[in-house]
């Protein structure tokens, strides 16, 4: 290996002052840079010096209120992620109960961080997200009162507007313990039997609204219920009780798809495979696809642990033939004997091309993938084509132009046609694009059928569209 190669071992070579020297030069007018290095420089006099540090540091950040914007949000997160660094990996393995502390400090101060930067990439939210799960493994070994822990787990999950807590009990119950989760649940217990305290002033506006809701007192019960419920679920799923968990949703709760669903692959876990098909069975069938697919998994890990796989089976059918889904059909023709599988294949396909929904079928038909029968939909339902599903149309144009030509200059013309027929001037470019995509695959196509040739059809756009100007220079 070259010896300029950027290595350990060669850079080791230069020697503890050439670096040293580097490192200052390379510093200079980098904030992160100098920051890391002053770091390492108190790590070395010692953890609690890093300890101080970061304490210090942390103060900073929470009490800094200027807007971060786009140019600075790298840096920022850069801070955020070496401060997270340096617990885990420097202060916890010597001081696992400052590890802690720092650890729960750098959570809190996620409000103050997502206040001042724009995080709708989530990269910001990314490093607490991270951060909190390392919990995990510093916590239980810390020296931490388990009484004191439950009430400082109960503190900061009664006020985690950003979500910056989220699953903070999962992840302590080892070192919460029986006990921990007991006196945790005691809390959220205490705190459901109290009276709600509504606010005696409200802006008038916010009243109004609430008002519409059904009143500010049902509003702000409704919104401590579904908390309570949330918590004692929570501390229900890390002491691993199933019954206590369920008995959180109500009998309505349950005649909820989603909620039905989630509740039978509990009651499979734990062998009650005829009480999740009741449960399943008992739901509210109300044609929304809200919930529907988590509906349909649990109801088929139902039917195949009572050992009814031909009623699987005949479901998984259904429910392909209802929405074309195609895990479902993999999973149907995999389970069929040999031969009956191609049967089944080309029925579905039969069924895909007479399904009601022209878009939603020549997806299917790009997916699975199927060409060929992708290109027979097009021509055979040619006048169902929605010009204005782009999303759909183009790429299915790009992967039928070599093959099939036809078929894709007549997806390119039915998103022409709508372009122009409604005037959307801003996709007149796109559009200009799909006419010369059309011409060039002119002399690949040998029979137009009853379609008309790419000249015909040209002059019909012109005839149409000809004072639409901003299109014709696009054109040219």
């Amino acid at each position: 290996m070259s010896k300029k190669t950027l290595n350990t071992d060669n850079l080791e070579a230069l020697g503890a002052k050439k670096l040293a020297d580097l490192l200052i030069e390379v510093s200079t007018g980098s904030a992160d840079i100098k920051r890391r290095l002053r770091l390492e420089l108190s790590h070395n006099l010692g953890a609690s010096e890093l300890v101080h540090a970061i304490r210090k540091r942390l103060v900073t950040l929470r009490k800094s209120n200027s807007f971060v914007g786009w140019r600075k949000r790298k840096a920022l997160i850069k801070d955020i992620d070496t401060q997270v660094v340096m617990i885990v990996e420097k202060i916890a393995p010597e001081d696992p109960s400052s590890a802690f502390e720092l650890l729960w400090q750098f959570i809190e101060i996620a409000p103050s961080i997502y206040e001042r930067v724009d995080d709708s990439r989530g990269d910001v939210g990314d490093v607490f997200r991270s951060a909190i799960l390392h919990f995990e493994a510093i916590a239980p070994l810390a020296l931490l009162s388990v009484e004191a822990l439950a009430a400082q787990v109960w503190n900061v999950i009664q006020d985690n507007g950003y979500g910056e807590w989220d699953g903070i009990i999962g992840i302590l119950s080892d070192t919460l313990g029986a006990s921990g989760l007991d006196q945790l649940r005691q809390h959220v217990e205490d705190f459901a039997a109290q009276s709600i305290d509504v606010e005696a002033e409200q802006h008038d506006a916010i009243l109004f609204l609430r008002e519409l809701r059904g009143g500010h007192a049902d509003y702000a019960a409704e919104r401590k219920e579904r908390f309570v419920q949330s918590c004692l679920q929570e501390i229900a799923a890390a002491a691993g009780d199933t019954h206590a968990y369920v008995a959180q949703y109500t009998p309505n709760d349950l005649r909820r798809k989603d909620v039905a669903a989630e509740v039978a692959l509990l009651f499979i876990k734990e062998g009650r495979t005829d009480d999740a098909l009741t449960l399943l069975d008992d739901v509210e069938q109300d044609g929304r696809d809200f919930g529907q697919e988590a509906w349909n998994h649990s109801y088929l890990a139902t039917l195949e642990a009572l050992g009814r796989t031909k009623d699987a089976q005949a479901h998984r059918w259904s429910c392909f033939i209802k929405t074309l889904d195609q895990p479902h059909l993999r999973t149907y023709i995999k389970g069929l004997p040999d031969f009956e599988d191609v049967e089944a294949e080309e029925k579905a396909r039969a069924h895909v091309l007479d399904y009601p929904s022209f878009s939603t079928a020549l997806s299917f038909f790009l997916e699975w993938p199927d060409l060929l029968s992708a290109a027979q939909l097009i021509e055979n339902r040619s006048d169902e084509i929605d010009g204005n599903r782009y999303d759909i149309l183009t790429p299915a144009a790009e992967a039928l132009r070599e093959r099939h030509p036809l078929p894709a200059v007549l997806l390119w013309r039915a998103m022409i046609d709508y372009s122009l027929g409604e005037g959307r001037s801003s996709r007149y470019g796109h559009a200009a694009d799909h006419l010369m995509d059309c011409s060039a695959l002119e002399g690949a196509i040998q029979d137009y059928g009853t379609f008309q040739s790419h000249a015909e059809y040209f002059q019909t756009l012109r005839m149409a569209h000809d004072r639409k100007t901003s299109f014709w220079v696009k054109l040219k």
